[in-house]
């Protein structure tokens, strides 16, 4: 059992720092990744399947330690390729807010398992045939779904929790280090364009300011025209200290509108040339 171990943990390091070399790709990093782990792991659950270990206690060791550390990596991956895969394209306080709200979930998680993640953190031991041996556990445990699904003989009551603690422990860390990548962005940004630290904030209704957006870009206004809708929305975002949303779908409500599509346009013009005259009447 150790020798296998041992090598299929090697196995997985060596093809694992491979893939990270030869891909840049998030996605397709995962998905090699996540392809590698299946099949270790179909290699591994046959063989745990077919042995008998040697006492009790190898067998909590394999299950409190051995399996849940190489399942959390699996875990892990699908984690980051889901979280990829569902990040807004939008402005950076939409990608914070969505993932502040993953760290609000996996705060849940914790929360809800605070009792079980003490005892495992703490090192204690005296629950451990309950946890992690196979067989019917104690009826008075609270058990995942999970549980009542899984295979008797590569699963005990528990493991499956701990790779899931392992696993949220480590994606902590990939968002706030992407939280933080996302804090430096704006601060360049700002930085770039001698933003003040203090910024304005836009209080009038966004479909205003979405209205005026679109008027920028059809005139080409920055950038002698050579910039897109996104990226001329998603500054606008950061100098304004707004989250505009789904600012495409607010344009075409605007296009459909009865009468004067230009509402706010025709009222910023009648408001100036009021100001214009007041100032000549002075």
């Amino acid at each position: 059992m150790e020798q296998f171990i041992r090598n299929i943990k090697e196995n997985i390091n060596k093809e694992i720092q491979l893939i990270d070399s030869e891909e840049c790709n998030i996605f397709q990093k995962s998905i090699s990744i996540i392809s590698l782990l299946e099949s270790t792991f179909d290699e591994l659950k046959e063989f745990v399947s077919n042995y008998t270990f040697k006492s009790p206690l190898d067998e909590i060791i394999f299950f409190k330690e051995t399996k849940p550390q190489l399942f959390s990596i699996l875990i892990y991956h699908r984690k980051i390729y889901n979280l990829e895969m569902r990040m807004p394209t939008g402005s950076c306080i939409d990608r914070k807010n969505y993932l502040e709200g993953i760290l609000g979930r996996i705060k849940y998680f914790f929360d809800n398992n605070a009792d079980f993640y003490q005892y495992y953190r703490s090192g204690s031991t005296h629950l451990d045939k309950y946890y992690f041996l196979r067989g019917k556990p104690d009826i008075q445990l609270i058990l995942d779904c999970f549980y009542f699904e899984r295979d008797s003989k590569f699963s005990t009551s528990f493991d499956f929790k701990v790779a899931k603690m392992i696993a949220n422990e480590r994606l902590t860390v990939y968002i706030n280090n992407k939280l933080l990548h996302i804090s430096n962005l704006e601060s360049n940004i700002q930085d770039s364009f001698n933003l003040p630290k203090t910024r304005l904030t836009w209080t009038a209704k966004k479909a205003e300011l979405v209205e005026q957006i679109y008027a920028w870009d059809s005139a080409g206004s920055f950038n002698n025209g050579n910039t897109n809708i996104k990226e001329l929305a998603e500054y606008i975002e950061t100098v304004f200290n707004i989250n505009l949303g789904d600012f495409y779908h607010t344009f075409l409500e605007i296009r459909e509108r009865k009468g004067s599509r230009t509402l706010f346009l025709d009222k910023l013009i009648k408001l100036l040339e009021e100001r214009m005259d007041g100032l000549d009447n002075k």
